[in-house]
């Protein structure tokens, strides 16, 4: 009896990606939170300076209270011509044990002098120090602050959007499905590549050997958020918005991914789960991509086309 040959893998690395992620990746243990926050927390510094600048753009600092009493710090982006109405809330990445809003600085401001649309960046802290909920309670915490100064700084409650990046986009999906049991209104969801699903732990060859954020890293950041129920049916869709059974009344969705990045699978599946559930959703899957692509080779093709479109939806709001 023969036995067929491992078919090779049809997933192949952008050309033009190729130097920004031709650096070896440091390998970190499973379980050892600590060494993935200082390695990541570097990484980002770096990102941070390859992120376009911005001018005409005032950055302004508040602060509120989260659920238990804590101090969140925000920072509000107000472009020179801002519209009026608008403004999007932004949740920073760093698969939620890392990331700063001092990391997104550069980002944030760009993105608003572009778009002409207000940000407001929020301090959320990160796992283990903050674990299961209090994640997406810190970012809502956030999305009521701005609802409630909603008109001292010219936005519209109905016209905010939640926009968040790679470990940014559960705590934000999460602070959604709050919204939503709150009556909270958001008019969208823009998701970046983002990390939903605990489940993400076991290898897939054909994606282990490029991706940047490694399975390694997902099962440590998820067990620093959820500890000993990662994995388990004891979390729940605020914690990891990939247990989504019921997308009913959720505000249309904007996601992109890479589809060499470990979290191209269950960002696909939790476009179909808003899809069902009666949800307008707007999806893209960039070949040759890897997990932080834009952030790492802002000037290839496949950023500056990302980016037009992340652009043209903020302009929807």
């Amino acid at each position: 009896m023969s036995t067929a040959s491992p078919q090779p893998s049809r997933y192949a690395l952008d050309p033009e990606l190729a130097d920004a992620f031709s650096a070896p990746r440091p390998a970190v243990a499973r379980g050892d939170w600590a060494k993935l926050r200082e390695l990541g927390t570097a990484g980002q510094a770096y990102m941070a300076t390859l992120d376009p600048a911005s001018t005409g753009v005032t950055r302004t600092r508040y602060s509120t209270p989260a659920a238990d009493g804590a101090a969140l710090e925000l920072r509000w982006y107000r472009p020179r011509d801002a519209t009026p109405g608008p403004a999007v809330l932004y949740v920073h990445g760093g698969g939620m044990v890392l990331g700063s809003l001092d990391a997104y600085d550069r980002l944030l401001g760009w993105y608003a002098e572009q778009s002409r649309v207000p940000f407001l960046s929020v301090g959320y802290r990160p796992a283990p120090e903050s674990t299961g909920t209090a994640l997406a309670e810190d970012v809502y915490a956030g999305l009521r602050w701005l609802n409630q100064h909603a008109p001292e700084l010219d936005i519209d409650p109905h016209r905010i959007a939640v926009m968040a990046d790679s470990g940014g986009g559960a705590p934000a999906a999460g602070a959604t499905l709050l919204a939503r049991e709150r009556g909270t209104p958001i008019a969208r969801q823009i998701l970046i590549y983002p990390m939903l699903d605990d489940r993400t732990v076991n290898p897939d060859p054909a994606l282990d050997a490029v991706a940047p954020w490694t399975y390694d890293n997902n099962a440590t950041a998820w067990g620093a958020v959820l500890g000993d129920r990662a994995g388990t049916d004891r979390v729940s869709p605020v914690e990891a918005p990939a247990r989504l059974t019921d997308a009913t009344a959720l505000p249309s969705a904007y996601l992109e991914t890479g589809d060499l990045d470990i979290f191209r699978t269950e960002v696909i599946r939790y476009a179909a789960t808003l899809a069902v559930g009666g949800v307008p959703v707007e999806l893209h899957v960039h070949p040759g991509a890897p997990h932080g692509f834009d952030r790492l080779a802002p000037d290839a093709t496949v950023t500056r086309r990302a980016h037009r479109d992340r652009l043209r939806v903020i302009a929807t709001l």
